[in-house]
């Protein structure tokens, strides 16, 4: 019997602009791990935010995944692949933490739903922050610093005036003051020659406090200098005051947090420090310190590195010829390149489809030896990620004319990979980044699968799976538990009737609840079954040792997850399983074996002379489909590739 449906209960998956609404409303303290769709959250933190929300047991404290590229609010956060956590109470931004540090998120994490208690409890004001990720000033202010550094190309810091050096500490960072302490250091009349965020590690940590080596607590200070950004400012005073150090000292307050507090409560570290460590912000002593730390942030005194492009994906075909060939060496080079693999499958093409993919091709003089290399085998389809992505792709491949490319450009991928034709090129790449994402819809184009985490799995697992599906970039379109009854479990296996193991599998089946989930994501069908593994554990362990079944599974029958094995059974077995879902408005079709895809029919590139494809797709590797539970069946996988 079907039960109801059921929420991800640690994380809520947040993936458009009514969900991020929503939970601006939510009551309590809400921590948001924003991430990019091609790289997902964070899943290092997961155990730690059970392990809190166990510990603390507080209604008040909630966890989400963000997807920044479908979320209008977090625009700015987009093309950044570090872990960024966002601290939200009462819709407003009360902290933010960069890097996945356990112990500081989780001291964060206390601190911020105390306060929001407070808020709540005792009715006093809310501290709202301000993250550069968000707001349009820090545009202006970075450009500033740029321009600034332009300036001082030969000399970071004019000879006719004193400076200092200053470092807002990690802690201060990651509760989302920098903006607010900034403001108060131009306020008391000094002005800031360079700003720039760093982050250090324990090697660089140990260097710059070598002097303090011989403190007790110098290990502990490591940590807390290595354990997230700091802000590194170039100080100085507008008329070249000689002794900015001295005042920029006071400004500061006593390193001892409880005399700061006592005799200087203006200073910054009795507002913004919580112990001696932990002091918000530190300060050269005299003009020695502040010159040798002045050479070790800023070593080249030039202007900043250039901003990288954004990360990109482009469409990558490497026809049947070097397909055949050279398949690993093709792929060894893209990799030795930087590139990342985000999907990849085999297609074979019918002589229609290459005539659909190349139209305005047609009349062109080589077009006849184009269609007989593309229609004989397989073509290596392949979605390339990276910074610049188009663009490096298309270096990589050299001019579209094999022999002019082996004239001027030897070392490029299609002079160093031809096929039998010398008027055909051997890989395809995108001509832009709309271009792209055009093609990459085509022979990857979003589609639902049916995904079931089996009877006997625990609730902790269970959690842990789903937030792994979210960070796999799937979307769950429907989910729900339910019981198989023996009926049930017999028609969703019917193709297997005949198999020696058919009643054992529908008994373990049949023997609790299971979780069923609709996935929808480009090449769903595929990805899903690559995130499972192989049906065999023992086998996964081996081949795909990241897999859910490598990780989870006890043995073949009870493999922990199913999914469909191709958009057509998915379709049916949804239909079965979500019977009110309509197919039109739910289920995105691939239309029936003996018809054309409606894509042919309606999409076009405006920019490319290429159009859709409705591509028959050649599965690569091993199957995972359900196999026997004992050896001697192992054998009698390949006839059912079905289901697995």
């Amino acid at each position: 019997m079907a039960g109801k449906k059921k929420e991800v209960s640690l994380q809520v998956s947040i993936s458009n602009d009514e969900h991020w609404g929503e939970m601006l409303t939510t009551k309590g303290l809400t921590v948001v791990d924003v991430f990019q769709q091609w790289c997902g959250p964070c899943r290092a933190v997961v155990s730690l935010f059970r392990k809190v929300k166990n510990e603390l047991g507080d209604d008040l404290l909630h966890f989400a995944i963000a997807e920044a590229d479908s979320i209008e609010a977090l625009e700015k956060y987009r093309g950044k692949c570090e872990p960024t956590f966002l601290f939200y109470a009462g819709g407003e931004l009360v902290a933010v933490l960069r890097g996945a540090n356990a112990p500081l998120l989780q001291k964060m994490i206390v601190e911020e739903l105390a306060k929001e208690k407070k808020v709540l409890e005792q009715d006093i004001k809310r501290i709202a922050v301000e993250d550069d990720g968000l707001i349009d000033k820090e545009e202006v202010q970075e450009e500033t610093e740029a321009h600034q550094h332009e300036e001082y190309e030969e000399a970071l810091v004019p000879a006719n005036k004193s400076y200092t050096m200053g470092i807002m500490k990690p802690d201060v960072v990651a509760h989302g003051k920098t903006d607010e302490i900034i403001m108060k250091i131009q306020d008391a009349g000094f002005e800031i020659l360079a700003h720039e965020e760093r982050t250090l590690s324990e090697s660089e940590a140990q260097e710059f406090y070598q002097h303090k080596a011989a403190e007790p607590y110098f290990q502990e200070l490591i940590r807390f200098m290595s354990s997230g950004p700091s802000h590194v400012l170039v100080i100085s005073y507008p008329e070249g005051t000689d002794d900015v150090i001295s005042a920029w000292q006071a400004f500061l307050g006593p390193a001892d947090i409880e005399e700061a507090k006592r005799e200087h409560p203006e200073s910054l570290r009795a507002q913004y420090g919580t112990e001696d460590l932990f002091n918000a912000l530190h300060g050269s002593r005299d003009s020695k310190e502040a010159g040798r730390e002045l050479a070790f942030f800023f070593p080249n005194f030039g202007p900043p590195e250039p901003e990288l492009a954004p990360v990109e994906r482009t469409l990558a075909l490497v026809r049947p010829d070097a397909a055949r060939e050279n398949r690993d060496e093709i792929l060894a080079r893209i990799h030795e390149a930087g590139f990342t693999v985000a999907m990849q499958k085999q297609v074979t093409l019918a002589e229609e489809q290459v005539r659909q993919f190349y139209g305005q091709h047609q009349d062109e003089e080589n077009f006849q030896a184009l269609l007989t290399n593309m229609t004989s085998g397989p073509v290596l389809a392949l979605v390339l990620a990276k910074q610049g992505a188009v663009e490096h792709w298309r270096n990589l491949l050299g001019p579209k004319d094999p022999t002019q490319a082996k004239q001027e450009q030897p070392n490029c991928l299609r002079a160093q990979f031809t096929g039998e034709s010398v008027y055909v090129n051997q890989l395809h790449g995108s001509e832009s980044v709309e271009v792209a994402e055009q093609e990459i819809s085509f022979f990857f184009p979003t589609e639902c699968t049916l995904a079931v985490i089996k009877p006997d799995t625990s609730e902790e697992l269970r959690e842990e799976i789903l937030v792994e599906v979210g960070a796999a970039g799937f979307t769950i379109s429907e989910q729900k538990e339910m019981v198989f009854s023996r009926e049930m479990a017999e028609e969703f296996y019917k193709q297997l009737t005949d198999k020696p193991f058919f009643n054992q599998l529908l008994d373990y089946m049949c023997r609790g609840p299971c979780t069923m989930l609709i996935l929808s994501k480009e090449n769903a069908v595929e990805e899903w079954r690559t995130m499972m593994g192989p049906a065999d554990p023992s086998k996964a362990k081996e081949t795909a040792p990241g897999s859910l079944r490598a990780r989870f599974a006890k043995d073949i029958l009870e493999n922990i997850v199913h999914g469909s094995s191709s958009s057509q059974h998915a379709q049916e077995k949804i239909q079965l399983i979500f019977r009110e879902i309509s197919s039109e408005s739910q289920v995105i079709s691939t239309g029936n074996d003996d018809e054309p895809n409606p894509l042919e029919a309606t999409e076009s590139h405006p920019t490319s002379s290429e159009k859709p494809l409705d591509l028959p797709e050649q599965r690569e590797g091993g199957n995972t489909g359900e196999q026997s539970p004992t050896s001697d069946l192992h054998a009698q996988t390949s006839d059912i590739v079905q289901e697995s």
